[in-house]
């Protein structure tokens, strides 16, 4: 629709889409997180195999 622009939009359309962006962003710092810990727990479980 082309009059849908961010001033067009009525107040709970705003905030639906506010509230939808802001889900998909913990989505990706949830991935993120995740990711990152497994890439730490492989350094760990590398050092203790190959410490002396």
């Amino acid at each position: 629709m082309p009059d849908e622009t961010p001033d067009a939009l009525s107040p709970e359309q705003r905030r639906l889409a506010e509230e939808k962006k802001n889900e998909r962003m913990v989505w990706y710092y949830l991935a993120y997180f995740l990711f990152g810990i497994h890439i730490v727990a492989f350094v760990m479980i590398y050092a203790v195999m190959h410490a002396k």
